[in-house]
């Protein structure tokens, strides 16, 4: 029978389901509500639901599930032990992949969502063909997943690649997670906004209002507002800096860049770039690449399929070399 696989992308809004094959094509998808607010219990129920569903889809198609990969906001260890997630709070000290397991009695896997979006992109994206890369995603918050040869790293714990904390600044901003300076304080949507409102005229600002966002923000930058241009400027400056940082360390093949203000990709490439190349050994940012995401909101689904699917093609390989236990007739 053939095996598919599923991909779960968790938000503090909607679940995503994707059924997937091995080649990384999606063959359904589809979504829900959370309900986090309602506590895990409610959660759980319609977790299980969304599975149930593409299970019965993949029988329909002739077909099994034969592993589940979700991507969850917050610390994720190795394990799949949920240490913290701060849109998800009832999942904290939830242990998802053992609980997906005991209750479909199928392979589960669950890691940090950005490390699942760039084990995807890495995979099926922008990065397909690179082993090192650096995956970004800015929006609301700065995630980032490292892949250093061909091999998504999560670090000691699992904890890794949490770029977005990097100090840039170390007396600036203060930042949820306590320290000051984050990079995620000056590069995210709602840095750009609040450099916007510093730089931008009164007039400018008073005919937006309360609307003022990221995007509109970079719609008035391609008008040629001068400030709007400055924010953006401002936050591809901060993000080469750090990112230069990470090329010196690890000679990278290219930083992906994703998330909702991948979109301005182009206003933040002209400072990031002139960063990298001011701040690293000529020998690494010659060949280093900047890029935007090819996948969006699919990235976190595929790498969820990948994450599962490379773990289960370690085992069988395992099962190969060493060959039947002693034990077995």
């Amino acid at each position: 029978m053939n095996e598919l696989l599923i991909g779960i992308d968790i938000g503090g809004t909607n679940l995503r389901f994707a059924l997937i094959d091995r080649d990384g094509k999606i063959i359904c998808r589809t979504r829900t509500s959370s309900c986090i607010d309602q506590g895990r219990d409610a959660f759980c129920g319609r977790l299980l639901a969304g599975i149930s569903e593409l299970r019965s889809q993949a029988h329909l198609r002739g077909a099994s599930v034969a592993g589940i990969g979700v991507g969850v906001p917050g610390l994720v260890g190795s394990g799949g032990l949920i240490h913290a997630s701060v849109n998800m709070r009832p999942l904290d000290g939830f242990n998802l992949s053992s609980y997906l397991e005991e209750k479909t009695g199928i392979r589960a896997m669950c890691g940090n969502d950005a490390n699942l979006i760039a084990l995807g992109e890495c995979i099926y994206g922008a990065g397909r063909g690179m082993k090192s890369i650096i995956v970004i995603t800015v929006g609301t918050g700065l995630g980032s997943g490292l892949v250093l040869e061909g091999r998504l790293w999560t670090g000691a714990g699992g904890f890794a690649s949490e770029f977005g904390h990097v100090t840039v600044e170390p007396d600036g901003l203060v930042c949820p997670c306590g320290n000051t300076g984050c990079l995620e304080q000056y590069v995210s949507a709602p840095a750009i906004v609040r450099a916007a409102r510093t730089l931008l005229p009164a007039g400018v600002q008073a005919q937006n209002g309360d609307s003022l966002d990221a995007a509109a923000v970079a719609t008035l930058a391609r008008q040629g507002e001068s400030a709007a241009l400055a924010a953006f400027h401002q936050a591809g400056r901060y993000l080469g800096i750090a990112v230069a940082s990470l090329v010196n360390t690890l000679n990278l093949e290219a930083a992906v860049i994703g998330g909702g203000v991948a979109a301005s990709y182009d206003l933040l490439l002209p400072s990031l770039r002139k960063e990298v190349d001011r701040r690293c050994f000529t020998q690494m940012s010659g060949s280093f690449a900047v890029m935007a995401g090819e996948l969006g909101d699919d990235a976190g689904l595929l790498g969820g399929a990948a994450l599962v699917q490379t773990s289960m093609d370690q085992t069988r390989r395992s099962i190969l070399q060493t060959g039947p236990s002693m034990g077995s007739s």
